[in-house]
């Protein structure tokens, strides 16, 4: 009886086997190939393409522009929703319309937003430059200058992601017992005081896990640079997983996109462990202390 409970659980770890592992394994043996368009197959390149992505600095600034993007995302992502949630929280007019209608951003698939931020973005036909002109400030090339197209990037992954630290962060805020709440208030704190001596303490462990959610999903931004701005101007939005798709799909390096990825795989990883850890110190123990 003990040993027939396995066989029970053998289809779901069958399921993850060709799901999770297989594809993974199968990646790891591409990355030591040199398979390419001239040369198809999985021969045997050592550890060449490993070598060769040392001296790529297109992959390594992609790799710093991407922790540049997702870092910011996130951090303003969470303000932002952080805020949104207080709002909706207390007792305040139309609040279940203002919670549904912060969630709007994130029903609607990247792609599509990408193509109406794109169209809003338009520096001729788009609406947003005529509406920064009749306020003093002028039109702004959003696509076609370095700069402005990252900052385009930005706004887009903001408004889009911002409901769903929203909505993690509310579901949080509902869950929190009303004690401390009311003995602060006992003990005269304002809002600002019960904020930062209650709500932010307690909330610490839900806000570690929803940026961690968020910083993972951040660190594989495709959709959006992809019909945005397709990595341009010149490569001034280009992520890793775009300069990837280039090299595999375009270029059909697949060999040595298949290092490239693992490589990105072991460096999130390491660097989100990193993260989770900081965050934990900082949020979750000073809470408890």
């Amino acid at each position: 009886m003990y040993r027939q409970k396995y066989i029970f659980l053998l289809p779901g770890l069958l399921v993850l086997v060709a799901v999770i592992l297989f594809p993974l394994i199968f990646t790891i043996r591409v990355s030591f190939s040199s398979w390419d368009v001239y040369n198809p197959g999985l021969n045997n390149a050592g550890g060449a393409m490993y070598a060769r992505l040392w001296d790529d600095s297109r992959y390594w600034e992609a790799l710093w522009r991407l922790s540049l993007l997702s870092l910011s995302t996130v951090l303003i992502q969470y303000v932002l929703g952080f805020a949104l949630a207080l709002l909706v929280w207390r007792d305040i007019a139309a609040r279940r319309f203002l919670r549904v209608l912060f969630l709007v951003p994130m029903m609607t698939t990247p792609v599509v937003m990408s193509v109406i931020w794109r169209t809003i973005f338009h520096e001729s036909l788009g609406p947003l430059n005529p509406i920064l002109e009749a306020l003093g400030i002028g039109a702004q090339p959003w696509l076609s200058q370095a700069t402005h197209a990252f900052a385009a990037v930005m706004i887009v992954e903001i408004w889009q992601w911002t409901p769903f630290m929203f909505l993690l962060l509310l579901a949080g805020l509902l869950s929190l017992p009303s004690e401390p709440f009311l003995a602060a208030r006992v003990d005269g704190a304002g809002p600002v005081r019960t904020f930062l001596s209650v709500t932010f303490p307690m909330m610490g462990a839900i806000s570690v896990g929803a940026i961690l959610i968020r910083a993972i999903e951040a660190s594989k931004i495709m959709e959006t640079v992809y019909v945005l701005t397709s990595g341009g101007p010149g490569t001034a939005t280009e992520t890793v997983s775009y300069y990837i798709y280039i090299r595999g799909m375009r270029d059909f390096q697949i060999g040595y996109a298949a290092a490239l990825s693992l490589t990105y795989l072991v460096i999130m990883a390491v660097a989100l462990t990193l993260i989770a850890k900081a965050l934990i110190r900082l949020m979750v123990r000073e809470a408890r202390a």
